[in-house]
């Protein structure tokens, strides 16, 4: 069965546009029949992401700048709370905290490269929004991976079309967010995948 957690963030989750809609359905699709849908050995598997200012982070592997994330560990069943894990420990931030509550931001399914270890596969990406109030603090590597903030339009120059679709609808909420407040900086951060 799966995870209680999850399964409540996806059935809670409002779709943005058609794509988003269409990314949904096969994650709940993959939900209804996959009994581990963090596993690595399933083609699809469940990961998660949180994103004014956009950290990106070098994945060696996707050989690109992507949000930072990383798999479930075991036991881990809640995507937000892993997607907070993830950003604390690849950013270093430990102030890192939900813009709009702890709600899914999005759900994207994403295809990643193969490696010599893991064939190509796809990470069905729950997102969530997260922010900071100490930007500066994050070091211009953390772990011998490059960290960098950017401003969005940076962001879209080296965006994918999954980290695309996510500045998109990032940029459109953090406007009503920057309304209010001009204090924070967000952290496009927090794919979370089970298993690392």
């Amino acid at each position: 069965m799966v995870a209680r957690a999850l399964r409540r963030a996806v059935d809670a989750h409002e779709p943005a546009d058609e794509q988003e809609r269409a990314d949904l359905a096969r994650l709940r699709a993959m939900l209804d029949a996959e009994p581990e849908p963090w596993s690595r050995a399933v083609p699809m598997h469940v990961t998660g992401s949180a994103t004014r200012r956009v950290l990106l982070r070098w994945h060696a592997k996707q050989e690109r700048w992507l949000q930072v994330g990383g798999h479930f560990d075991p036991g881990e069943d809640d995507p937000y709370a892993v997607a907070l894990r993830e950003g604390e420990e690849e950013t270093g931030l430990t102030d890192l905290r939900p813009l709009g509550g702890e709600r899914l931001f999005q759900v994207a399914v994403v295809p990643v490269n193969a490696t010599p270890a893991e064939p190509a596969h796809e990470h069905a990406d729950l997102r969530y929004l997260l922010a900071t109030d100490r930007p500066d603090d994050v070091p211009a590597e953390l772990e011998g991976v490059p960290l960098r903030w950017c401003t969005f339009a940076e962001a879209h120059a080296v965006a994918d079309p999954g980290l695309e679709r996510l500045l998109r609808r990032a940029e459109a909420v953090l406007s009503a967010v920057t309304a209010r407040s001009t204090s924070s900086e967000a952290v496009d951060a927090t794919e979370t995948r089970r298993g690392r």
